[in-house]
């Protein structure tokens, strides 16, 4: 893992599109609102789902309030196949003060500025 960032931080890497943000919450806690071009790997899933990384020069771990955050940066850090930057946003999704989207019933996705909901931020039991 190569540390954390900040909401300032995150939103220049969104404007110059040069980052993958990966979203590790639960899919419904995602479709109430996640950062804009974000992308949902719920972090059960992130295992399974790592190598999609490969060739990505830089990912950014979201999470509510930043704990599993870093625990799915370390994850994809540690990946062989993976030759990237990865930071965990540290202040966690309930720190973002940028617009949301969200995802409505028939699956499309909207921008409002829809806040964070109060979802959990637990990991693991061991860190990896």
């Amino acid at each position: 893992m190569d540390g954390e960032i900040d909401a300032d931080e995150l939103r220049s890497k969104l404007d110059e599109e040069a980052v993958r943000v990966v979203d590790i919450r639960s899919p419904g806690a995602f479709e109430r609102g996640h950062i804009p071009g974000s992308e949902n790997v719920p972090f059960p899933s992130l295992v399974d789902e790592v190598e999609r990384f490969d060739g990505d020069d830089e990912v950014v771990t979201v999470c509510p309030k930043g704990k599993s955050s870093v625990q799915a940066a370390r994850l994809i850090a540690s990946y062989e196949g993976f030759d990237g930057d990865v930071v965990s946003f540290e202040p966690g999704l309930n720190g973002w003060d940028g617009p949301l989207e969200r995802e409505n019933a028939g699956g499309e996705t909207m921008s409002d500025s829809a806040t964070a909901d109060g979802d959990t931020d637990e990991g693991p039991a061991a860190p990896f």
